[in-house]
């Protein structure tokens, strides 16, 4: 729900989450070694790169789909088979995200894979959304944001999902969940998380009004934990997961778990209706149309 925005921002407007279910150091069966000794190389694929540092036990993974990083199928899919690779490697610890674009981190959910598409396909993009969010908000690794540039609606859904958030501080550069603006509806998940970042009536406010917040604005409101020039936020990132990994991995993984299960277990439990919600909503004619006028819109714009 939501890209909305290929531009919006700047061309327009998991008692404790079991620990058997996330990673093969808590009871998955891991993979081969040879297979964990390719995991620790250098990896890449068309939209996402991914440096692991055996050394230090960081990952650092590259978001790389131009021209805004959207949140496409084929993105959404090799986002969680690269997470789920680190997932799986007793080497990597914590996982930093960013950006190789200019100017911005992800632009959200790809209008194009529900515009004029089959109920299969809308259903098949909308379950790897879920996906997504239930792999990086359930991840053990500790997850830091490196938002160097705008992330309206889905990105700010991903940079939320993460454990900490450092932003660039450029006034031209925003987060937030945008979707009413554009005659959508952000499903419960995304208004979950962003009450458990923020709290209710900020949310409740940013909702309703699909409002974007300036890097300070969203300081501010604590929508990001830190802001650095924008040349120090890849760095910063870097130094602040020394911190985190400094606590031991099972009193930080259990406590997370704890402090997340529940908002994991709602869209566990009511995911195929979400899924079914999405489908509905997102081919009715009426949303269809809203979905060509912004493309057109867009188009004028590029012109």
């Amino acid at each position: 729900m939501a890209n909305a925005l290929r531009n919006s921002f700047k061309y327009g407007c998991s008692g404790l989450l079991s620990q058997l279910s996330l990673h093969c150091r808590h009871g998955r069966v891991c993979a081969s070694p040879y297979a964990a000794v390719q995991q620790r190389n250098n990896s890449s694929s068309a939209k996402i790169k991914v440096d692991l540092d055996a050394s230090t036990g960081v990952a650092v993974m590259w978001m790389q789909s131009p021209p805004v990083n959207s949140l496409s199928l084929d993105f959404l899919t090799e986002f969680a088979i690269s997470l789920e690779k680190l997932e799986m490697d007793r080497s990597c610890r914590g996982l930093i995200i960013t950006s190789t674009l200019p100017k911005v981190f992800s632009a959200g959910l790809d209008i194009m894979d529900m515009y004029g598409k089959s109920p299969e396909h809308c259903g098949e993009f909308w379950k790897a959304v879920q996906e997504m969010w239930l792999k990086l908000y359930g991840s053990n690794m500790v997850t830091i944001a490196a938002i160097n540039g705008s992330s309206p609606a889905g990105g700010c859904l991903m940079s939320m999902a993460c454990d900490y958030r450092i932003m660039a501080d450029n006034p031209r550069y925003s987060i937030g969940l945008n979707e009413t603006k554009l005659g959508i509806v952000a499903p419960f998940w995304f208004k979950d998380t962003m009450v458990n970042t923020v709290g209710h009536r900020t949310t409740e406010i940013a909702l309703e009004l699909g409002l974007l917040y300036t890097s300070p604005e969203a300081l501010k409101i604590g929508l990001v934990d830190q802001l650095v020039p924008e040349e120090q936020v890849l760095t910063t990132a870097t130094e602040t997961m020394t911190k985190w990994l400094a606590i031991p991995d099972h009193a930080r993984q259990i406590t997370k778990s704890m402090m997340r299960k529940q908002t994991i277990d709602k869209l566990l439990a009511n995911r195929e209706a979400d899924t079914h919600n999405f489908v509905s909503f997102i081919t009715k004619d009426s949303i269809q149309r809203s979905l060509r006028m912004y493309l057109e819109m867009l188009k004028k714009r590029k012109a």
